[in-house]
């Protein structure tokens, strides 16, 4: 039965690979869908759940019509099927995708750092990194220390010492 159905995952792989346009000096699909799946079977050893789910999620990205990039760099050596069988999803997610969920993680710290920032909202102050003058400042005076204010910029996080 697992023969049978690693044969399947095998003919469902090149058939991934060659769901688009070849490119150029790519290697045999059927023989790179065979390698992948040899990588995957090797690395998990069964034909269970996790390998029919790494199959999955190999056809799912290998298919994907926005992310082009990753199969035409498997088929033409770029990527290995060693590496290919244990990229996680981050790490096969096309570079639109990589991008926007970076975007999404400097959102999330400027927005958890916003939200620790105690102080006088000014427009006296422009920000370097963005140009715009919507800030909030905190004043700082240790002892006989002199007055420090600290700076940040509420629309892209950028501190400083005024």
């Amino acid at each position: 039965m697992s023969f049978e159905v690693r044969m399947k995952c095998r003919e469902m792989l090149a058939a991934a690979l060659k769901s688009g346009p070849m490119p150029p000096g790519c290697g045999d699909p059927h023989d790179k869908a065979a390698q992948l799946e040899d990588a995957i079977y090797g690395e998990l050893s069964s034909c269970q759940v996790k390998y029919k789910n790494r199959i999955r999620s190999r056809l799912a990205n290998l298919r994907d019509p926005k992310n082009p990039g990753l199969r035409e760099k498997f088929l033409v050596g770029l990527i290995t099927p060693q590496e290919l069988s244990r990229m996680t999803p981050e790490e096969m997610a096309s570079d639109d995708l990589k991008q926007m969920r970076q975007q999404y993680v400097q959102d999330s710290i400027n927005a958890a750092q916003l939200g620790n920032v105690e102080g006088t909202k000014t427009n006296l102050f422009k920000c370097e990194r963005c140009q715009k003058r919507n800030c909030t400042q905190l004043h700082i005076r240790d002892g006989d220390e002199p007055l420090i204010t600290f700076v940040m910029c509420d629309d892209c996080g950028n501190r400083w010492k005024s």
